[in-house]
């Protein structure tokens, strides 16, 4: 499926039928209307950053559903697509909080670093915000997160927003470190998101654990 160890680490999910059926699902979706990512790139976030990979999950709730903006990685879109506001206000806090500025909207590089951005579901209905939710892909992505939970290497989960931290509940395990802050949509950035300074908490994290941080 992803041609890498995620493959040993879900070979079991892969097999149940709610995977199934949610891959029947996502094939006649595809078929039937104009769905985004590109069905080639539905798993991009396994394929940039392997399990055993993984520093940083930064958590999403589904892709953008604008044309030509997702590609596979939460809250990143592609260069010449126009910014959303959400990732906006995410490079806003990244320059007040570190002074870094980023020209361009792509995450990529972040993703090839070990920050796995994850959207709990992984495809959608152009212009049709949360079309496919509840279809199987939480069931798939919310075990992902389990299996990295297990993992002995300390990971920072970052959860932005109540729907991003209804999952604190799945990391149980006392050497992972978890952000949490408001959302950093326009409708909630001021409550909370900005001067949370995630990136620079995360690289202290990481540091003080003997990972090397990203370079964000």
């Amino acid at each position: 499926m992803i041609n890498k160890k995620w493959d040993i680490v879900l070979k079991d999910e892969f097999n149940k039928d709610y995977f199934k059926k949610l891959g029947c699902f996502v094939k006649r979706e595809y078929k039937k209307h104009t769905c985004f990512p590109k069905y080639s790139d539905v798993f991009n976030a396994l394929r940039f950053t392997d399990y055993d990979e993984v520093k940083v999950v930064i958590l999403g709730q589904d892709p953008y559903h604008g044309e030509g903006e997702a590609h596979g990685l939460s809250f990143s879109v592609h260069d010449d697509v126009r910014r959303p506001p959400s990732l906006n206000n995410i490079l806003k806090e990244l320059n007040s909080d570190l002074g870094i500025v980023r020209s361009g909207n792509e995450l990529t590089d972040w993703a090839k670093q070990g920050v796995l951005l994850l959207n709990s579901v992984l495809t959608v209905v152009k212009d049709t915000p949360l079309s496919h939710k509840g279809k199987g892909w939480e069931i798939f992505t919310d075990n992902i997160i389990r299996y990295l939970n297990e993992r002995e290497e300390p990971i920072v989960f970052i959860l932005w927003g109540s729907y991003a931290r209804s999952k604190k509940e799945l990391i149980t395990n006392k050497k992972h470190f978890i952000i949490e802050s408001a959302h950093p949509s326009p409708l909630s950035a001021s409550r909370g998101f900005f001067g949370s300074r995630p990136f620079s908490r995360a690289n202290d994290f990481l540091v003080k654990n003997g990972i090397s941080p990203i370079k964000w």
